[in-house]
């Protein structure tokens, strides 16, 4: 059995797990999870963004008790960063919900599901803990929104979060370069590339052997019998069929039928933190969606700090995060919460069922080593250090 020490001797980052998963993944699963939309120039102004916020190390400040907690939503949490939903999770590893829920209960730290992931609420209750978010793709119909809210209340989901920031489908060149098609569909062409990926293909197949060996929205079966078999592009999906572009009414909606925590997901502009306060909403997550839905707009880091200018409500943050550093740049510029969504999917396909833990272990030392390089004991105190911009 390969070691805790072992795994950080040949994987002591989030770009080893990267690599191994590339190797380890069929071309089409690689680029559905790695791409980004456009030339991917958003993509890379995320990384160029954070690399460019240094602080100064700080020294003669003795050994340090490094406290990695942090509180949202009313609850401490033991570390500041969670599992951010990943629309058809289960095709990039089998189980891949499965495994990543019960990383986040044994964790203690969020895990969220997406509307559109290959396991549905119900699938996923046995192994919730008690930092469970649903991500809502919107329905139009409000019977079929009435009864996702009591699906995911009933598997035991605490936290509602609405993705704003998908009105319509992205193009995603790259993913669609590959061949995949939505729902995905074994073409001699993917099979092709399934054959040289043995691990993925056996546990595909275990997974999915009552399915034809493929994953699928499984949350939106019980909507969709009148509607599969219509025409959809390569980057939509059945569940672009159910849904629609929510408007402030629709936040309004969803806030009066919740009874957890709400979340808007895909916030960028300053102006809408406001209107949103007055709704009721308990968070925003800052972020451009990793790149893949809009190109021409800027990195998320850079709006974070004007955002937290306007609004004392909490602050969630993705795109572009690749390490425990990334995580201090956020909270430096304003994040209460960051979230990793790709990364725990490269963790999870290059090392199985160790890697999500594996990829916690690695945030967590990366954490405690820079906080300690520059004299900080809790995260808060982040918030107080000079910054430097960096070239």
């Amino acid at each position: 059995m390969t070691s805790h020490q072992d795994l950080h001797s040949h994987y002591p980052g989030l770009s080893d797990l990267r690599s191994r998963a590339e190797r380890r993944l069929p071309r089409f699963v690689w680029e559905y999870l790695d791409s980004a939309t456009g030339v991917e120039a958003t993509k890379a102004r995320n990384r160029a963004a954070l690399d460019r916020i240094g602080f100064l190390p700080s020294i003669l400040h003795g050994p340090l008790d490094i406290d990695l907690s942090t509180e949202l939503f009313g609850e401490r949490l033991p570390l500041p960063f969670g599992i951010a939903p990943v629309g058809m999770s289960g095709l990039i590893w089998p189980d891949a919900e499965g495994h990543l829920a019960r990383c986040g209960a044994r964790n203690g730290i969020p895990y969220s599901l997406s509307t559109v992931a290959s396991q549905a609420p119900e699938d996923l209750a046995p192994h919730l803990g008690p930092q469970a978010w649903y991500q809502l793709y919107p329905p139009k119909d409000e019977g079929i929104r009435r009864d996702m809210l009591a699906r995911a209340r009933d598997a035991g989901f605490k936290v509602l979060v609405l993705t704003v920031d998908v009105p319509v489908a992205s193009r995603r060149e790259r993913q669609t370069r590959s061949g995949l098609t939505q729902p995905p569909r074994l073409t001699p062409r993917l099979l092709a590339q399934v054959a040289m990926r043995p691990a993925w293909a056996m546990g595909m197949a275990r997974q999915h052997r009552h399915e034809g060996g493929m994953p699928h929205m499984r949350t939106l079966d019980k909507y969709t019998a009148e509607t599969t078999g219509q025409g959809l592009s390569s980057t939509a999906h059945i569940g672009y069929l159910l849904r629609t572009s929510p408007d402030w009414d629709y936040a309004r909606w969803l806030r009066d039928n919740w009874d957890g925590p709400f979340v808007i997901k895909g916030v960028m502009r300053p102006e809408d933190a406001e209107p949103l306060q007055q709704i009721g909403v308990d968070a925003l997550w800052v972020s451009n969606h990793a790149g893949r839905q809009f190109d021409g707009c800027p990195a998320a880091i850079e709006v974070l700090p004007e955002i937290r200018a306007v609004t004392d409500l909490p602050l969630i943050f993705d795109s572009g995060v690749e390490g425990g550093l990334d995580i201090l740049r956020a909270l430096a510029l304003g994040a209460d919460f960051v979230m990793f969504g790709r990364a725990f999917h490269y963790a999870l396909a290059a090392l199985g069922t160790k890697g999500p833990d594996h990829l916690i272990d690695i945030l967590r030392k990366d954490l405690e080593a820079n906080m300690g390089q520059m004299g900080l004991s809790t995260l808060a105190q982040i918030r107080d250090l000079p910054r430097h911009h960096l070239t």
